[in-house]
């Protein structure tokens, strides 16, 4: 397969943040691409969508809250076998809604230092450490 052949998928990431500074994972359904494991909620951006839009919109329509997105944490080009992706994480504000399992099997809130325990996708690797070094008790 030609580089020009693999499907590039822009993805939006929302690392969602509570009032008591904890961070919003769901674990994907079994089956499908990556199945089982957790992640950063989020998906693909439509064309002519903004990554904020998207990210705004995917979390509603996979966990039915609402949130408010903010600064861009950072974007990530990872290379698997069949696809590339950009992941555009931004840090989000939960605003509104109880976090609900519309599209996922599993929800939890977790703090940074407890992200090591859950299982994520490759490319999440980079996310959890900048989190986890930017993360301090106070602010």
């Amino acid at each position: 397969m030609t580089q020009a052949t693999v499907p590039h998928k822009i993805i939006g990431v929302a690392v969602i943040w509570n009032d008591a500074g904890k961070i919003l994972i769901d674990r994907r359904k079994p089956g499908g691409k990556m199945g089982g494991l957790w992640e950063f909620p989020g998906g693909k951006v439509e064309p002519g969508e903004s990554i904020e839009t998207c990210v705004a919109r995917e979390v509603q329509e996979e966990l039915g809250i609402e949130i408010a997105v903010g600064d861009s944490l950072m974007a990530i080009e990872h290379d698997y076998t069949d696809f590339k992706v950009t992941l555009n994480v931004h840090h989000c504000q939960h605003l509104s809604g109880e976090p609900q399992m519309i599209e996922c099997d599993a929800i939890e809130w977790v703090t940074p230092a407890e992200l090591d325990q859950f299982t994520f996708p490759e490319a999440n690797g980079v996310i959890i450490k900048a989190l986890q070094q930017q993360a301090s008790p106070n602010g």
